[in-house]
């Protein structure tokens, strides 16, 4: 592993943790050249699963498109870091159980709806109007309407 402040390719392992259901180890590390400490987080390779686009276009799927769409609808909301992580791999896991080789960005995006509108109401009225492409404020009432009818009750 090269360290991120000198580039040397020699360290140690200092600790080594499981973190997000043993989905990941987390490494704490030592370069042995400059001294200072850096983490490291390894993850296994999934099956080379293929989203198909709205265009019919073949993409490599990437969580870090998953992850990084997260962050956005969360922006300045209280949702940890450490929350949308497991919200990504969650995903992921589920996409690789439940498909072999090729899912569709459509179910991608309902499986990001869904784990978001139970963490955060807010992020998932921000990911829907983006997601669903929402022309006016009608949309948004559409959307939200479920959520507040279901806090009245």
């Amino acid at each position: 592993m090269r360290c991120p402040y000198c580039k040397a390719d020699d360290d140690r392992v200092i600790d080594s943790r499981s973190s997000l259901g043993g989905g990941v180890i987390r490494r704490r590390r030592e370069c042995l050249q400059c001294k200072r400490r850096f983490t490291s987080r390894e993850r296994v390779e999934m099956a080379a699963l293929r989203v198909i686009k709205k265009d019919g276009s073949r993409v490599p799927f990437d969580r870090q498109k998953i992850q990084s769409g997260l962050v956005k609808a969360c922006e300045k909301r209280p949702v940890s870091t450490e929350q949308l992580e497991a919200v990504a791999s969650e995903i992921e896991a589920q996409l690789c159980e439940m498909f072999d080789r090729e899912v569709s960005s459509k179910v991608v995006g309902e499986l990001v709806m869904e784990r978001l509108r139970v963490l955060d109401q807010v992020a998932y009225i921000r990911f829907a109007s983006v997601y669903r492409e929402f022309k006016d404020v009608t949309d948004f009432v559409t959307e939200a309407r479920p959520m507040i009818e279901g806090q009245k009750s």
